[in-house]
């Protein structure tokens, strides 16, 4: 059965940092791409960051030089650092793998799955 579970939320001053992590199971962890998105009230979900089985990351730009995004392939595990927190990053904060495997998805785009976790929350608040 797949897992993702998030963990590491809560309420923070701004200015100040949380880790965020995301444990996962059942799918082969090292061949996927990991991802952070959040969705705050009235808000599309937006991406934060994310990175590849090769561990080359991206970011949002209201993100860069703020949060930080790893992983640890023997634990199964993706981190998001967030630091220098602002009221606006107050959100449900989700973590997503996407099968990057075989020649399909290098042909195509199309990922062979787009796994969700249930969210965990961030609220920054003074």
């Amino acid at each position: 059965q797949v897992q993702l579970v998030e963990s590491g939320g809560g309420l923070v001053q701004p200015g100040g940092s949380l880790n965020l992590s995301c444990a996962t199971s059942g799918f082969t962890f090292s061949s996927s791409a990991m991802s952070w998105y959040r969705q705050a009230p009235g808000k599309e979900r937006e991406l934060v960051a994310s990175i590849s089985k090769t561990a080359t990351t991206n970011y949002a730009d209201s993100m860069k030089g703020r949060f930080t995004i790893s992983r640890d392939n023997a634990k199964a595990t993706v981190y998001l650092q967030m630091n220098s927190l602002k009221p606006e990053d107050t959100a449900v904060y989700y973590c997503n793998a996407r099968g990057e495997r075989g020649l399909y998805y290098r042909l195509s785009g199309v990922p062979q799955y787009d796994y969700w976790g249930q969210g965990t929350q961030v609220t920054v608040s003074s």
